[in-house]
Order: C-alpha cells, then structure tokens, then sequence
C-alpha cells in the first residue's frame, strides 16, 4: 500500500464521489473526512481543478467554495510551470494521442495537477487508470508513469489513510 505524507486530488475525485458513490446526502463522513485529512496536512488539490469544480452550480461547487477552498493550492510556483512546460513537451510529442486529446490535455488541470504532485512529492489520486494505447484521451497514469509520479484512486487512499466509515 502507497505510504506518503501528502496526497493531491484530481477532479474526478471530488466529481464521481459527489454524483455517485459518496453523495453529500448519503455519505457526509466522506467530505468530513477530507476536510480533516486537509487540515492535517494530509491532502489538497490544486487551484486549476478548483476552477473545474467551480463550473458547475451544484453543491460541490458550494461545499469547494465554503469548505474546502483553502485546500486547492496554487500551481504558479516557478518549479511547476518549469515541470508543466516538461509534461506539456511530453504530450505534444507523443506519437500516441489524437491532436484533439492533446488539446483537451492542455486545456484543464491534468497537466497541472501531474506538475504539483511531482515537484511536491505527492501521490496522485485519480479516478483515471493507465490506458497503454489509448489515443482519445491522455490519460493522467500515463503521464504520471512518464514522470515516475506515484498514484492511486479515491479507495487505495482512503484505506491508506485510515478512513473508515462508523
């Protein structure tokens, strides 16, 4: 099992677990738990998801806005756009993804939150997997293989963690 002293959350994280599995109204330990974990310094996010989240006006967006904001930390250090620039190079020469997976890459925060995790020594927690052949999308596992960027999803890091529902 994964061991680290921070984690870093990609958008998928917070968005499947709202909409699905972990429903603000069903499973409200969940976002407890978050919320504790942040202020332990255990977890955070980046600020370029915390834009996709805001997108939306639905009560993540309003629990990201009065909750958890102080968590989605900022991706404008010298040494994450210097590792941005690196992961960005990677993508647009990769002979494997479509120019418009390419394009789709760039635009949102996988690049940014890939570029976090690796200065900063995070684990990334993606609700994505590794797609060797994949040409549609960029896949963060990919990249994060790429970069040697050590990641899990949502469950690996809950029980890592500790979290545990009573």
């Amino acid at each position: 099992m994964t061991k680290c002293d921070k984690y870093v959350l990609d958008a998928n994280v917070f968005i499947e677990a709202s909409r699905r599995y972990y429903a603000f109204d069903i499973a409200p330990k969940f976002w407890e738990s978050l919320l504790t974990h942040a202020a332990n310094g255990r977890l955070c996010s980046v600020d370029r998801v915390l834009h996709e989240l805001m997108q939306y006006d639905d009560q993540l967006a309003d629990w990201t806005k009065n909750c958890f904001r102080q968590w989605f930390l900022s991706t404008q250090e010298q040494a994450v756009v210097q590792k941005y620039g690196q992961v960005m190079d990677w993508v647009y020469n990769h002979g494997g993804f479509t120019e418009p997976a390419k394009r789709d890459f760039a635009a949102g925060a996988d690049g940014w939150i890939v570029s976090y995790a690796s200065v900063h020594a995070c684990v990334l927690v993606t609700q994505e997997s590794f797609k060797l052949g994949i040409k549609r999308k960029v896949p963060i596992p990919n990249v994060c293989q790429q970069f040697g960027v050590p990641y899990i999803d949502t469950f690996k890091m809950m029980r890592s963690l500790g979290i545990v529902f009573r």
